[in-house]
């Protein structure tokens, strides 16, 4: 995706990990550094975030995700520039959205549009999305039935890092039933309420 009004890219990877860390988040999604992966490149910074959590550090009920941001000057050809950017997000869903066949294309397409309405640039990007659908049995029926959606992508960045962080954490927020302006506002749908 071109976008020739999109900012310069970063002049040094401590230029790209002061954009990551300087991004501003909504009040509900919990956002911290985390270590990197090892090994996937010279120069890396990872963040976690998580959709209102109970407490500070464990992943949320509600939804959870991951940012990568890779530098490699001498990256794969699959990259197609020095930098990559992978991330994860999941939530879970109420059992009858779960089985939406439509469901993984929304998921994707929650981040493209998150991608552009930030006039983020990016290129070869790649991912999956999966749903799951579970139903508890013996002493975890109680549980009932649940479902969850898990988007993992990646893709090379354009231009600033920081608008591809903020659409990623627009991302982590949409799967969990956040849009963009719903923050402070209650979440509903019993299978979420009866984790409260």
């Amino acid at each position: 995706m071109a976008d020739h009004g999109a900012p310069a890219s970063p002049a040094s990877f401590a230029d790209a990990a002061e954009q990551v860390r300087a991004t501003a988040f909504r009040a509900d999604l919990s956002v911290r550094e985390i270590p990197a992966p090892t090994g996937l490149a010279p120069d890396s910074i990872a963040l976690a975030g998580d959709v209102r959590p109970e407490s500070e550090g464990e992943d949320s009920l509600y939804g959870t995700g991951r940012f990568i941001l890779l530098h490699d000057p001498a990256a794969s050809s699959a990259w197609e520039g020095a930098w990559r950017i992978v991330c994860f997000a999941q939530a879970p869903l109420e059992p009858d959205i779960g089985v939406d066949p439509l469901l993984a294309d929304v998921a994707w397409s929650w981040l493209t549009d998150a991608l552009a309405s930030r006039r983020a640039a990016f290129h070869s990007a790649s991912g999956t999305a999966t749903k799951t659908l579970s139903k508890g049995f013996g002493s975890l029926a109680i549980e009932g039935d649940g479902a969850q959606i898990e988007l993992r992508a990646s893709w090379s960045p354009g231009g600033a890092i920081g608008p591809h962080v903020e659409a990623w954490a627009e991302l982590v927020c949409m799967l969990a039933g956040l849009p963009p302006g719903s923050e402070g506002i209650a979440m509903l749908g019993s299978h979420r309420a009866a984790r409260d």
